[in-house]
């Protein structure tokens, strides 16, 4: 967080002081014998809700990241949270986007209902109340954006996020990228056959953005618009502000160039991301709009090769899965507004 983001409120801090008496908090982890899940399974506790405060150790430690068990899930239960909100800490990680899963739990549902009438606000309002970049993030965004993206009369981003189990070559993915604009119209068509003339009275212009670890397909993209004109007359930049090939969240700075990137991406007016992209997710939740998703390639481009977001809200991609067995909420009101991802089967998000 230090470099990364301000601070919430005046005198307050995201970071815990120096004399917290957890000292192995970072230490924490899914094995961790203090997890909800494992004290419950050891006994160390009970979920009976006749149990006393005295008799539960000073914190517990719920673990909500990508890695999560199935048990772990019981944060989501109602009569879980009961037993939770009787510890005096509660120590919580998660490296993905949970709110829609809150919904399944009764005993938050009325104030939910009051903090976030429209459903497809939640993630835009809490980033934008909440969450601001240091002045130092803010700085690359506002240099890059005022000298390369300000004058342009459309913007659209394009992220692309290359995941370890995709065995497929750059020029597919490339070229999936070229059919998803091709279906959804995106990207400026080329004029094959040079016969557009040049318009001096239309001095349209628009600059594509691309995000990714690689420099290939900013390369290929930018061939492409140098090489043959658009049917359109349009003047065409593209940019792309890094490309460091691997993640290195070790290191600050490329930590606060990922951020940077994230906020520029929610400046554009057209977004098309990777499917999955947790970095996609929280570029078009901070836009507030709805962007195009980029199908994940298994052996060969798929039939669509992308899909066109319904909400704006970003995917919960480990939701509950059945594991409450006392109260829960209405399943139809429920389904009304938390239904599955328009870009992940598993996965769960809210719609207005």
């Amino acid at each position: 967080m230090v470099g990364l983001f301000c601070e919430p409120f005046p005198d307050s801090s995201w970071i815990l002081p120096p004399d917290f008496p957890i000292k192995n908090i970072m230490q924490l982890d899914v094995n961790s014998n203090v997890t909800y899940r494992n004290m419950l399974n050891n006994h160390v506790i009970s979920n009976d809700p006749n149990t006393k405060v005295e008799s539960l150790p000073s914190y517990v430690y719920i673990h909500l990241s990508h890695d999560i068990e199935h048990s772990d899930r019981l944060f989501y239960c109602n009569e879980d949270q009961y037993i939770i909100g009787k510890f005096n800490w509660l120590l919580l990680h998660s490296d993905l986007y949970f709110v829609p899963s809150l919904y399944s739990t009764p005993m938050f549902e009325e104030e939910l209902g009051l903090f976030f009438p429209a459903k497809e606000s939640i993630f835009y309002l809490l980033a934008h109340y909440l969450i601001h970049p240091t002045n130092s993030v803010w700085g690359l965004v506002t240099r890059y954006y005022n000298s390369y993206l300000s004058k342009a009369d459309e913007k659209i981003g394009i992220q692309i996020r290359i995941f370890h189990w995709v065995k497929v070559s750059s020029e597919v993915i490339f070229q999936q990228i070229l059919d998803c604009s091709n279906k959804e119209r995106v990207l400026p068509e080329l004029d094959l056959n040079g016969t557009t003339a040049f318009k001096t009275n239309e001095p349209k212009s628009k600059a594509i953005l691309v995000a990714s670890l690689y420099a290939d397909y900013y390369e290929r993209f930018k061939s492409m618009y140098y090489e043959h004109s658009v049917k359109t007359g349009e003047f065409v930049s593209v940019y792309q502000p890094s490309h460091e090939e691997r993640q290195k969240t070790e290191i600050q700075s490329h930590n606060q160039k990922a951020l940077a990137e994230i906020y520029l991406l929610s400046l554009c007016d057209v977004l098309m991301t990777t499917a999955y992209s947790t970095f996609g997710y929280i570029g078009y939740g901070l836009a507030g709009i709805k962007p195009i998703f980029l199908i994940t390639v298994h052996d060969k481009i798929p039939d669509p090769p992308c899909v066109r977001a319904v909400s704006r809200e970003p995917c919960n991609l480990t939701p509950l899965l059945n594991t409450c067995t006392g109260k829960t909420v209405d399943k139809e009101k429920f389904e009304q507004h938390v239904k599955q991802c328009e870009d992940v089967d598993h996965g769960i998000k809210l719609f207005d």
